[in-house]
C-alpha cells in the first residue's frame, strides 16, 4: 500500500476563527485530509513573533481555535493536531538552519518587507520576525511534509524552504529532507465588512463564533454600493461587498439577487437582511457542534496532547537523523 504524502499547515492563534479562515484554509484542510497524511499546527511560536508584547491570550485563543477546526469537520482520526510550542525540535531545526541560512534570502522576501511597511502598530524590526521564513521551513521540513498549502502570496516561503532543505542535503552529504511542493489553494476572495481585508485587526470580520443576532448587526452595517443612493437608483452588484458573499456562501441565488439589484426591486437593506438569514443557515450545523465542543475543553486538550505525542515522535526521529549527518 503506497505511503499518504504528508502535509504540514498551521495557523496562528492570535484571535477568534472568522469566515475568512473558512473559506481561505479550513474548507481547503477538510478536503486535503481524505487524501494526505495531515498535520495541522498551532502555530504559536509564530504568533509570538508578531505579538510578544501582549501574548497572554494566545493558549486560549489555540483551544478556541481547534474547537472551530473540528467543528468546521477536520477530524483528529484522519489528523494530526498538535501545538508548536510543544514540539521542541522545531526549535532545535530552526537553530540549525539559521546557523547557514544568508540573510539576504530573508532580507528579500516580500511578504517581509510588505509586513514592515503596512505594519505599523507592533514593531517587527527584530531578529525573530525576520527569521520567521526560516522557523517556516524547520516546521515543514521536520515532518518531511512533501506537500505544503499555499496562496501564491506565499511561494517566496516556500521556495526559500526548498532553498534550506537543498543547503542542507548539500552540506552534509545526506538527502535526509525532501523538497516540497506547492498545493495552490485557490481561496474565495472575501473581504471585510468595510471592503479591505478581513482581519481583527481592522475590527471588521464575521467571526464562525458570532451569534445569529450579531452576524445580522455585523451585516447590516456592510459596505455596499456607494453610487446607489436611493431605493429607487438601479444597483452595481459587481462592486458591490455584500454580492461577493453570495457569490460564495448563496450562489444559488446570486443571479436572482444580482437582476433585482439591477433592477431596483430590492433595497440594500434587503439584500442585506437576507444575506445574514444565508450565513446563519449556512453556520447553523457548525454552532451545533461548536457548542457541544465548548462544554467539554479537556476533550480538546486530550486530542492536542495526543497530536503532540504524536508529532514529537515524528520530529524527534529527524532530528535524530539530522544530528547524525552533522556529526553532532
Amino acid at each position: 500500500m503506497t505511503a499518504k504524502n504528508r502535509i504540514l499547515s498551521g495557523m496562528r492563534p492570535t484571535g477568534k476563527l472568522h469566515l475568512g479562515h473558512l473559506v481561505g484554509t479550513l474548507d481547503n484542510w477538510v478536503k486535503l485530509q481524505k487524501e494526505y497524511d495531515c498535520y495541522f499546527m498551532v502555530a504559536d511560536w509564530h504568533a509570538l513573533m508578531g505579538e510578544y508584547e501582549n501574548p497572554s491570550g494566545m493558549s486560549e485563543y489555540a483551544i478556541d481555535n481547534v474547537i472551530d477546526w473540528i467543528s468546521c469537520g477536520i477530524d483528529p482520526k484522519e489528523s494530526t493536531l498538535f501545538v508548536q510550542s510543544q514540539v521542541s525540535a522545531h526549535l532545535e531545526l530552526f537553530l540549525i538552519f539559521s546557523c547557514f541560512t544568508p540573510l539576504g534570502w530573508l532580507e528579500r522576501c516580500p511578504t517581509y518587507k510588505e509586513q514592515l511597511r503596512e505594519v505599523t502598530t507592533r514593531d517587527l524590526h527584530t531578529y525573530g520576525f525576520l527569521g520567521y521564513p526560516v522557523l517556516q521551513a524547520a516546521d515543514i521540513l521536520v515532518y518531511k511534509a512533501n506537500k505544503v498549502p499555499v496562496g501564491e502570496d506565499q511561494l517566496p516561503h516556500l521556495e526559500l524552504t526548498r532553498e534550506i532543505c537543498r543547503r542542507f542535503n548539500g552540506l552534509y552529504k545526506k538527502n535526509i529532507f525532501p523538497e516540497p511542493n506547492a498545493i495552490l489553494t485557490k481561496a474565495a476572495r472575501l473581504l471585510g465588512l468595510d471592503g479591505r481585508k478581513m482581519s481583527k485587526s481592522y475590527n471588521n470580520a464575521i467571526n464562525l463564533s458570532d451569534s445569529p443576532e450579531e452576524i445580522q448587526k455585523k451585516v447590516s452595517s456592510m459596505i455596499t454600493d456607494p453610487k446607489r443612493i436611493k431605493l429607487s437608483d438601479p444597483g452595481h452588484p459587481e462592486v458591490c461587498n455584500v454580492n461577493s458573499y453570495y457569490a460564495i456562501f448563496s450562489p444559488e441565488i446570486k443571479d436572482e439577487i444580482d437582476d433585482s439589484c439591477r433592477q431596483a426591486k430590492i433595497g440594500c437593506t434587503d439584500c442585506k437582511k437576507k444575506l445574514a438569514e444565508k450565513l446563519n443557515q449556512k453556520l447553523d450545523a457548525y454552532r451545533q457542534k461548536r457548542r457541544e465542543l465548548s462544554r467539554d475543553k479537556d476533550m480538546i486538550k486530550d486530542i492536542l496532547h495526543e497530536g503532540n505525542v504524536k508529532a514529537n515522535t515524528v520530529a524527534n526521529e529527524t532530528l535524530k537523523e539530522v544530528k547524525a549527518a552533522m556529526g553532532l
